[in-house]
This record gives structure tokens, sequence and C-alpha cells, in this order.
């Protein structure tokens, strides 16, 4: 068997052949837009697992708003860093963030929780509900599917994932306070030679107040 990697040898390896494979990602874009339609003026946002800070935190970036990137990944923070200068990125694992209650108007996580336990992303989803501010917005994009701690491929490369299926997610946020104001479930093909589409789920959820 392949050896294993970690998060960050992944996409320390991948780069922007990552951004290249996902740039044609209509239902993240639409996400996005969503939000943007829905935040206030300058709202603080947080991009967990920004990447390459494409389309996220750029097009957050563009209108106006105060965005913070953290990825695990030296390559993706240094390439967000010279694509997207009007952001802020920062190396890190989101496990070891620490934010005081209603610090943000909005966390992103698009995909960036799957190599995570499913305790760990229990955990996560908490923590991301807590740093929201009153009327704040949490944008989660993820492969849903009843996967805890399995062993899968994912552009040549090899790593352990965890998932729920959709409900559990919609019911995660739910759990933590929040309000569930848009779900999207879609299947999408990446530009990959050989690949297929897989299933996706893309939840945004509302802090009361």
């Amino acid at each position: 068997m392949a050896r294993l990697e970690t998060a960050a040898e992944v996409y320390d390896a991948l780069g922007k052949k990552y951004e290249d494979a996902f740039r044609d990602w209509p239902e993240r874009r639409k996400t996005v837009e969503w939000l943007l339609g829905n935040l206030p003026a300058g709202a603080r946002v947080l991009d967990v697992g920004s990447g390459t800070g494409r389309p996220t935190a750029e097009l957050l970036a563009a209108a106006g708003h105060d965005v913070t990137g953290c990825d695990v990944s030296p390559k993706m923070v240094e390439l967000a860093r010279a694509q997207v200068p009007a952001a802020r990125f920062e190396l890190a694992d989101m496990r070891s963030l620490d934010y005081p209650d209603g610090s943000w108007d909005a966390v992103v996580a698009f995909f960036s929780m799957l190599q995570l336990t499913r305790s760990e992303q229990d955990a996560q989803l908490a923590r991301f509900a807590r740093w929201l501010a009153p009327g704040g917005h949490l944008v989660f994009g993820t492969v849903p599917g009843d996967a805890d701690d399995v062993v899968g491929g994912f552009m040549g490369h090899t790593f352990r994932s965890s998932t729920y299926p959709a409900e559990v997610f919609a019911a995660r946020l739910r759990e933590a306070g929040l309000d569930l104001a848009y779900e999207r479930r879609t299947r999408y093909v990446p530009d990959l030679p050989g690949a297929g589409a897989e299933d996706q789920l893309f939840l945004i959820a509302r802090r009361p107040g």
C-alpha cells in the first residue's frame, strides 16, 4: 500500500494543480455569491483551508471584506499570499486555531475537513459556530458519505479521510445552535484525466441574533 500522507504533504505537492483542476466549480462560486449577498459591509471573514486563495478569498476580498485565510500547507499559503494580496493568509492547522466567541461575521470551510476524524469534525463545527458573531454565517462544503477513517486516493496521493451523510452534517449545525439557511447537493467532475463525478454538499448556517 502507498504511504499515507498528511494534509500538508498532499497540498504542498499539489500546489497550483489543485486550483487548475477545480477552476470551473460553479456550485462553490454560487455558494460564495450567496454569502456575499448576506454579509454586512467590511465583514470579518475566516477562510479555513484557504488553499491558493482562489476563488473564495479573492471574491470576498474584492467585495471589500476583511479576509483572513489559514491553511496547513506552506505551499498553499505562499500561493495565496502572491495571488490575493488584499487578504491575509496564515500557516495553521485548524485544530490549533483559537478565537474568542463572536470573532467572525462568517467562517468558510470548503472541503478542508475531510482529513479530520469524525470526532475532530464534530468539534471543529461546534468551534466554528461559537466563533460567529450574532447573525454570522458558517459556510461549509464537503463530500458527504458514510466513511470513518478510511484510506483513499486523490490526485495521485493516499491518505485517511472521514465524512458523514449529508443529513448528519445538517444536524450537527443545528446542534451547534445554528439555523440552516442554504443547502445544495450536487455532483461535480474535476478537470482531471479519468475523473468521475463526486457527490458534493454545500451548507450555510446562520447564528441567530
